[in-house]
């Protein structure tokens, strides 16, 4: 690496430290020849695949639009902005580590709805009706129950695991026993 301040080719590392929450590699140089020492960062550089849209058309993959996106979607909801940057980084995460290098825009609407499904219901909905482009309220009463179904499993898969659990708390009758 170049000195910056008298362009000398040989720099050496005094120290190395990891940084942006693990994703980067921190370094302080000092210049062999004039003695000054500078910090460089070091970072994988990370090439997301091109989404392939439904008319065929390639475009390069747009984290703000995908953030626009679920931010609509999400308008007037309690959710907090790091909840939103959380399922962002993930969709990102997912689409890397699949190693493709293009991906179908569908893939990449499901993993927003999985994820908005997660984080808000009602979001969830408002995207699945203008991704899904549903015609008529029929549609939405069938994604609702979709939900709902989903919700009731899920519900008594927690029901079945407390079963299994002791009480917290000494005195109190284990969840079998209750009814």
């Amino acid at each position: 690496m170049y000195c910056p301040f008298c362009n000398h080719i040989e720099t050496k590392v005094i120290d190395s430290r990891l940084a942006g929450e693990g994703r980067q590699i921190r370094r302080r140089r000092e210049c062999l020849s004039c003695g000054e020492r500078f910090t460089t960062f070091e970072a994988a550089e990370l090439i997301m695949p091109m989404v392939v849209k439904s008319d065929h058309t390639r475009e390069p993959f747009d984290e703000t639009k995908l953030r626009a996106g679920m931010t609509k979607a999400l308008e007037k909801r309690p959710v907090a902005l790091e909840a939103v940057e959380e399922a962002l980084s993930r969709i990102g995460h997912k689409l890397r580590s699949l190693g493709e290098r293009e991906v179908q825009s569908r893939a990449v609407g499901e993993l927003v709805m999985d994820e908005l499904r997660h984080l808000d219901e009602v979001a969830y909905v408002r995207f699945a009706s203008v991704y899904r482009s549903f015609q008529d309220l029929d549609a939405f009463r069938d994604e609702i129950d979709r939900l709902r179904h989903r919700r009731s499993r899920r519900d008594s898969g927690r029901d079945i695991a407390a079963a299994d659990q002791l009480p917290l708390l000494t005195g109190e009758t284990p969840p079998k026993a209750r009814k």
